[in-house]
């Protein structure tokens, strides 16, 4: 949990900066590549994170993997800041929360539709459009698919489930009828 707290606290405060400075959306996407890049090279991340190498050198590895992209200074420094203070193994968890933020700030919400078979990209649109109209925001929908709910769709919004699966009804009727109540 204090690993959440710790994750949240460095986002808002580099998400503060970009406000300030208008640079929130350059922030965002230097820090998720960045993030990536280090989640991706398992080597390099413990080259960078491994308490069994010297701290120097680990810090000069970070350093040099900075330098070689093309990155904003504040960016930069927030990391060796994230380093120097001994977070930078929340470094996943801190561009999760700033994705969120930066997310909120933009008046954007994600949002995950999921549908038993494949789902035309106007009924996509269609929902997408309804899911706006109820948050007030730009939806961004994460599509996929899982046959094991029959039929219908499942969405997913924040803490707000919207399950019109075949699979729920049937075992919501399965429940009403265990219960002796009528149909």
């Amino acid at each position: 949990m204090k690993n959440l707290a710790v994750a949240r606290r460095y986002a808002k405060a580099l998400l503060l900066i970009g406000k300030a400075d208008g640079e929130a959306e350059t922030y965002r996407d230097e820090l998720d590549g960045v993030a990536a890049i280090i989640a991706e090279n398992k080597g390099l991340e413990q080259a960078i994170t491994n308490p069994l190498y010297d701290t120097a050198s680990r810090k000069r590895v970070l350093a040099k993997v900075v330098d070689a992209l093309e990155i904003s200074s504040v960016v930069k420094a927030f990391l060796l800041l994230l380093f120097d203070k001994g977070r930078i193994v929340y470094l996943k968890d801190i561009n999760d929360f700033y994705q969120k933020l930066a997310d909120e700030l933009k008046g954007v919400a994600r949002a995950s539709l999921i549908s038993a078979t494949e789902l035309t990209s106007e009924t996509v649109d269609r929902v997408r459009a309804a899911l706006s109209r109820r948050t007030g925001k730009e939806v961004i929908l994460d599509v996929q698919q899982d046959p094991s709910l029959i039929g219908g769709i499942m969405t997913k919004i924040g803490d707000l489930v919207l399950d019109g699966s075949v699979k729920t009804q049937l075992l919501n009727m399965r429940e009403t009828l265990k219960r002796g109540e009528s149909v």
